[in-house]
């Protein structure tokens, strides 16, 4: 894609009700060589166990399958001959969504079995067209097959049929909410917040498919995926002293230039930053840890949070790669917030090292920052498809 348009993808999952693992199965993968974004939601047979684990191959091989440009039917085939086969039914099955999206913006959505994909566009869903494939040996699995071009703004949901068919045989919902109530509720909530993020609108289209469940208890396994192409939403942290003091002006002014959301992590850090912009810092008493373990956040005029340093990088890192909303309400899970929301993310890492990290009483996975700073960005390109970039001072 383009400088000035970033890929966000995202999605929201539910298990089935008395579940403890999700049936559903989401796997994405950015070629950054390429430019290029392949993202897949498989449906495994059933629920459970099993079902995750029908789930989770077919959206492995099929995600390993489109980066090598495999022809669509063969990998279709080698799928279904892979898939261990359910000693009650009698059958291997999952269903599948892979959606390759190109640097220039041309798609291809590979959908079999799957409630269709939707393509929002200028707050419209768009009419698809698509070819039908099939193989000879599984002429009763259908392949549909969508080529797009994508533009900035546009947004592609897709769902496993737990989100259209929930609430089905209901009183109120005999036939279940249906592609048609998600893409309503879809265009409804756009219409509401155009700037909506794909993260913000998965879950609020599984919330609302929730709804249409009795006493909001999942029957099926749901997940909610969304794509969405925008202007990137950036952000910078900046952590640790400069190597060198007299570097302390230059390293200050990185912040002030900067277009986007601006942390300030560490107590040195924001001491540095205050003197040489002429700022003051706020001691803020809201947002500690809880159990006293991540001390409070400060204010300061023109920074969107201020945090102490290696323990709130440290708590931050794990949030991340718990891939899971915090519960706790703290200067961590503010940081977690603002690298989720955010596609671009610079980190500007001061160099010297400070004695007190090396204090033996200190947690285990107490890291150096510089190890700290690798941890996360890994988790964000890997997991949350984020670009990143570091600078040493």
């Amino acid at each position: 894609m383009t400088e000035d348009v970033f890929v966000e993808v995202e999605a929201a999952q539910r298990n089935r009700y008395g579940e403890d693992i999700c049936g559903d199965a989401f796997k994405t993968l950015r070629l950054a060589d390429e430019g290029r974004i392949i993202a897949v939601l498989s449906d495994g047979l059933g629920h459970g166990v099993k079902a995750s684990i029908l789930s989770l191959m077919t959206a492995t091989m099929a995600l390993k399958y489109t980066a090598n440009d495999t022809d669509i039917v063969r990998a279709a085939e080698v799928i279904m001959d892979a898939l261990p086969v359910c000693q009650v039914r009698k059958i291997s099955y999952a269903t599948f969504t892979v959606a390759d999206i190109q640097a220039d913006g041309v798609a291809r959505v590979i959908e079999m079995d799957n409630p269709p994909v939707t393509l929002v566009r200028e707050g419209r869903a768009v009419e698809l067209e698509f070819e039908e494939v099939a193989s000879p040996r599984y002429n009763d699995r259908v392949i549909r097959v969508y080529d797009l071009k994508l533009r900035p703004g546009d947004r592609l949901i897709m769902t496993s049929d737990g989100i259209t068919q929930a609430g089905l045989g209901s009183e109120r919902m005999r036939l279940g909410w249906r592609i048609k109530g998600c893409r309503e509720f879809t265009l409804e909530e756009v219409a509401r917040d155009p700037g909506i993020s794909a993260r913000s609108l998965s879950q609020k289209i599984l919330g609302q498919a929730l709804r249409q469940e009795p006493f909001l208890r999942a029957y099926d396994d749901m997940t909610a995926a969304v794509i969405y192409l925008r202007r990137p939403r950036r952000a910078i942290i900046l952590t640790g002293p400069p190597y060198a003091a007299g570097r302390d002006r230059e390293f200050a002014e990185a912040l002030a230039d900067f277009d986007g959301r601006k942390v300030v992590c560490g107590g040195t850090t924001a001491n540095i930053v205050a003197r040489e912009l002429g700022k003051t810092i706020r001691d803020c008493l809201r947002g500690g840890g809880g159990g006293g373990d991540i001390p409070p956040a400060a204010e300061m005029d023109g920074v969107d949070l201020v945090t102490e340093g290696i323990l709130t990088l440290t708590r931050t890192a794990q949030l991340l790669e718990r891939d899971e909303t915090p519960r706790e309400k703290n200067p961590a899970a503010q940081l977690y917030e603002i690298l989720v929301e955010s596609d671009s993310i610079e980190f500007v890492v001061g160099a010297r090292i400070n004695e007190a990290h090396q204090d033996p009483n200190l947690p285990i996975d107490l890291e150096i920052r510089r190890n700290i700073i690798k941890r996360i960005c890994q988790v964000l390109e890997g997991k949350y498809l984020k670009e990143t970039k570091v600078s040493f001072f």
